[in-house]
């Protein structure tokens, strides 16, 4: 005779090992997914300022660090250094703090910079991330001021800034400003402009060499055109470059105005290479 055997599971085990309903197993995903999201999210909110200062230097390679950092990743200030990078002892700091805001949007990141000494009025980078493309804008106040800084700050770069030991004031301004980043490509659309007004240098003994301007511009398709030209003084520079493809291609000229010549032989020994009575300045 056979005997039948039946097997009784203990209701609690049998819970235990129930699989989750669908309705739960979707509601424990969003939750997890949540979770990860809110604190990407709410993280960088919480991270110290110090934290961005070593992003900057690093991606700088020491150039420009951000001193004596306050407040957090997304809302605070600095003082901007400039330096020669490693191993360099050159190092020149402004007096105000640099304010920064960062927001972030569906699209990318803005990046609102002001500076009382410098850069009264705010300006934003925003940033906005593509499939294919990456574009960077510059948004300014009406006239496309970014802000003006002393030239003497230069000097912490190191050289040949240390040497020439500029004086006088560095503007910056742009206008449309848009760099867009596809197939590891790099172009530019818009204005950026640098000018150096009543420029002086400690090798030189005059009150001022001049004021100068330098204009990278360019249009959608073509490459960026980079402009050197003298608005007035003793040195004259001149120079047109282009930016294709990551590099840039540069040829110009400094010579003395006439008259000007035995005061600024030294000094146009160190811009270039003599060629009689110029020196010639080649970049790429």
């Amino acid at each position: 005779m056979t005997r039948a055997f039946r097997l009784h599971a203990r209701p609690g085990l049998a819970r235990a090992s129930a699989p989750p309903r669908p309705d739960q197993a979707r509601l424990r995903a969003w939750a997890g997914a949540g979770l990860v999201v809110g604190s990407l999210l709410t993280l960088p909110a919480v991270l110290p300022a110090a934290w961005l200062a070593q992003a900057v230097s690093q991606a700088t390679d020491g150039r420009l660090q951000l001193a004596e950092a306050e407040g957090s990743w997304w809302n605070g200030s600095a003082l901007p250094l400039l330096t020669g990078g490693p191993g360099s002892r050159d190092a020149a700091v402004l007096p105000s703090r640099l304010h920064w805001r960062l927001g972030l949007h569906w699209n990318g990141l803005s990046l609102t910079l002001s500076q009382p000494c410098c850069a009264a009025q705010p300006f934003t980078v925003r940033w906005l991330a593509g499939w294919r493309q990456n574009r960077i804008e510059v948004q300014t106040a009406p006239g496309g001021a970014l802000g003006q800084w002393p030239a003497a700050w230069l000097s912490g770069l190191g050289a040949p800034w240390n040497t020439l030991r500029p004086d006088g004031q560095l503007r910056l301004s742009s206008q449309g400003l848009v760099l867009t980043l596809q197939g590891g490509a790099l172009s530019v659309q818009g204005l950026a402009q640098a000018e150096l007004m009543q420029v002086s240098s400690r090798l030189v003994p005059l009150d001022s060499l001049g004021s100068y301007r330098l204009q990278l511009s360019g249009q959608a398709g073509g490459p960026a055109r980079l402009n050197l030209q003298t608005l007035e003084g003793a040195l004259q520079l001149q120079g047109q470059g282009e930016w294709r493809g990551g590099r840039l291609r540069f040829q110009g000229q400094a010579q003395a105005a006439p008259g000007q010549e035995p005061v600024l032989n030294n000094l146009l020994n160190i811009i270039g290479r003599r060629q009689g009575a110029r020196s010639i300045i080649s970049i790429g």
